[in-house]
């Protein structure tokens, strides 16, 4: 089963899913609280199906390319990771309405708390954060704007703003001692993705066209079922960036930096898992709007 409902909806379609016997791809975010991701991953693990969470860039080849990047030292040493993510949301949207599980963290800021922690390899120990509204009325019930800050251990720090209220950006750098990886854009599903890659002064540029982001995910998804392999992305990495949100949201309502838990990550994506598959057009909507659109 494929759950793409709202967010508050997740866990209790994902407890009776599990229940009837049936294996589980949930839309991230995986919920709105940890609590609801330990009962998702509890029910499907008592009954014997398998859980992914629905992280589409986990087998997208920029993603996974900048990943492997990092990781065998292209860019030195890792210091820090930043990142813009932002759209103007339509009026009314589900995003907006608090009891639907909206907020901007919850709907976009997961793509740059899961981009950070791969790339980094790492987990946060401490986070920080700023929300800020202006007083739309539409987007009154969530944060219409939030700064985060996430502090990892190894002395690396990792920052980012998401926004329902401005411009269409989706785009993260990360910088080394030596390079550094600016992808622009990073997170879209509807364009191609592109970086540029710098290295002592020598840039080089990579663009990799339009490709269908959600069939590699299905692909990856059934061949964990038919072959008996946990997936990655699991319950629990999902449940990782969740609790990263809380923090966050909890951080900006405090005004004061709040201490996490360690947390012991059971898998990163890696290039094994890269899937590619020709991009399509997008398919006509029935009966439902975009959730972007300009605001009135």
């Amino acid at each position: 089963m494929y759950i793409a409902l709202p967010n508050s909806m997740h866990a209790e379609y994902t407890v009776r899913a599990a229940r009837a016997g049936v294996h589980v791809l949930c839309e991230k975010p995986m919920a709105v609280t940890v609590g609801e991701c330990r009962r998702m991953i509890t029910a499907c693990r008592t009954a014997g199906v398998k859980l992914m969470i629905a992280y589409r860039l986990h087998f997208e080849t920029l993603n996974l390319g900048a990943i492997e990047l990092a990781r065998r030292g292209d860019l030195g040493d890792l210091k820090y990771f930043n990142s813009s993510f932002s759209m103007i949301v339509r009026r009314g949207d589900i995003r907006t309405k608090r009891a639907y599980g909206g907020g901007t963290l919850y709907d976009i800021g997961v793509y740059c708390i899961n981009a950070a922690r791969n790339l980094f390899r790492a987990e946060p120990t401490h986070v920080s954060a700023t929300s800020v509204n202006s007083g739309l009325a539409s987007l009154s019930e969530i944060d219409e704007t939030t700064a985060a800050t996430l502090r990892f251990g190894n002395g690396q720090v990792a920052t980012f703003v998401t926004s329902f209220h401005a411009a269409d950006v989706a785009a993260y750098r990360i910088v080394g001692t030596t390079g550094d990886l600016h992808a622009d854009p990073a997170y879209e599903y509807a364009e191609g993705l592109e970086y540029t890659l710098t290295r002592e002064g020598r840039k080089t540029q990579k663009r990799f066209g339009k490709r269908d982001q959600f069939a590699p995910e299905l692909l990856y998804f059934s061949d964990c079922i038919l072959n008996n392999r946990k997936p990655e992305p699991s319950g629990e990495e999902g449940m990782q960036d969740v609790r990263i949100v809380q923090a966050l949201y909890q951080s900006a309502k405090s005004g004061k930096t709040v201490k996490l838990s360690p947390f012991a990550g059971d898998s990163h994506p890696s290039r094994r898992q890269r899937i590619t598959r020709p991009g399509i057009r997008k398919p006509q909507l029935v009966k439902v709007q975009s959730a972007s659109a300009h605001l009135r």
